[in-house]
């Protein structure tokens, strides 16, 4: 067996947003299986920080400080016709190093995460490719798309017919393509045609130690604040995130606290657009930012909301609300790929108006909501760890027995 090289577009540590998650997990099994090569971008001072914890998991690494802006990244992909992702994440030092790597090292698997990064991956390459995906990104364009206008809605557009090319010849080249849920995988396969024929689901997971309520005390500074406290999580530079907690700010709060007039709603993750910020400290709503640690916000929240309206793949922010026994109100998209038992393990709501009335109701029912936090952690510890996600992940790097190969599906 030879060497892997890891191509990710974030540093994978820290494990603190979805996508970090995905790819810390995955590298650390990698690296138990092979000496592991990993290029890779970190966004600031503060990812750049935990290189050190990178080094002692790889063999060998290029970390390259992301600096293009979106407007220089916007101009080089009208001048290439290429996808604005992939001019965005174009670096000629992290192609130097992958042809390095691979000229002095036996490479005999390249596995990349996130499809901004198959651009790395050399045309005559002999070995195997495995391309993780994770999400139909095509597809989230396309949904921007429809819903913009002007010029951002021809770029959404523009970068959704291109990523739906690119995604395509991802499909085409790689040995096996990697999709997080069984509904992402057959939308690609839906939309690559006879190019999806080696598309796999591969699922998340969560450390269901880690995120265990008996070991966190809740924080003190939403405990500060009345309730019911309403949580909301993630990266808040995101759109979709950014909309989803526009919603709930607009929509769903006011209705909420037509019942529940003393109802918070804190918004916790990492840069905040101005957008959400400037809303901080008035009708009950709390912008918090980045925090050292998810789980305290959890453990002091009484329930989790999700509005997500444009959803791909997994969401981690249930899946740890979940695991930290947290009533779960969300949007049938923000469920996708989670196969737990709606009423049971979360409640799934469509409208604005039901969102809150279940707010409501779990407000006014503590026995039920704590019921519902029960039955969530229960079904994270039977269903979704990483040792169960990643079980298979030999298998997708042609690392086990012929035998076992041949009785692969597509299941997570």
């Amino acid at each position: 067996m030879g060497e892997i090289l890891f191509l990710s577009h974030r540093i994978p540590f820290p494990p603190d947003r979805g996508d970090k998650i995905r790819s810390h997990h995955v590298l650390k099994a990698l690296a138990a299986l092979a000496p592991v090569h990993v290029a890779t971008f970190c966004d600031d001072a503060q990812d750049r920080a935990f290189e050190r914890d990178m080094a002692q998991v790889a063999a060998s690494y290029r970390l390259i400080t992301r600096s293009k802006s979106l407007p220089v990244a916007g101009l080089e992909a009208l001048a290439t016709g290429k996808p604005l992702s992939l001019a965005a994440f174009h670096d000629r030092a992290l192609e130097q190093y992958v042809r390095r790597v691979l000229a002095e090292h036996p490479i005999d698997t390249i596995y990349v995460f996130s499809g901004q990064m198959a651009q790395y991956v050399p045309a005559d390459f002999a070995g195997r490719v495995v391309a993780d995906l994770v999400d139909v990104d095509s597809a989230k364009f396309e949904a921007y798309g429809a819903r913009g206008r002007g010029f951002r809605s021809w770029m959404e557009r523009r970068e959704a017919r291109l990523l739906h090319r690119e995604e395509a010849r991802i499909c085409a080249s790689a040995d096996v393509t990697l999709l997080v849920s069984r509904a992402e995988a057959d939308l690609l396969r839906l939309r690559v045609g006879e190019h999806g024929s080696r598309v796999r689901a591969m699922g998340n997971g969560l450390d269901a130690a880690f995120f265990d309520p008996a070991g966190v005390a809740p924080e003190p500074r939403m405990l500060a604040h009345a309730g019911p406290r309403i949580v909301f999580t993630g990266q808040m530079d995101y759109a979709p995130n950014i909309e989803a907690a526009t919603r709930a700010i607009d929509r769903i709060m006011p209705l909420v606290r037509g019942t529940c007039p003393d109802a918070t709603l804190h918004i916790v993750g990492r840069n905040p657009s101005p957008s959400l910020t400037a809303r901080s400290g008035s009708g009950g709503i709390e912008v918090w930012g980045r925090v050292d640690d998810i789980r305290p916000w959890l453990a002091a929240a009484d329930v989790a909301l999700v509005p997500l309206e444009i959803a791909r793949g997994v969401q981690n922010k249930v899946l740890e609300a979940m695991a930290m026994a947290l009533p779960v109100v969300l949007s049938p998209g923000a469920a996708t790929g989670i196969e737990a038992l709606d009423g049971r393990d979360f409640a799934i709501r469509d409208s604005d108006a039901a969102m809150a009335q279940a707010v409501v109701d779990i407000a006014h029912a503590p026995e039920t909501a704590a019921g519902i936090g029960r039955a969530a952690r229960a079904w994270i510890l039977g269903n979704a760890s990483w040792e169960a996600a990643l079980m298979r992940l030999p298998e997708h790097l042609g690392r086990c027995p012929a035998d076992r190969r041949e009785g692969m599906t597509d299941a997570v």
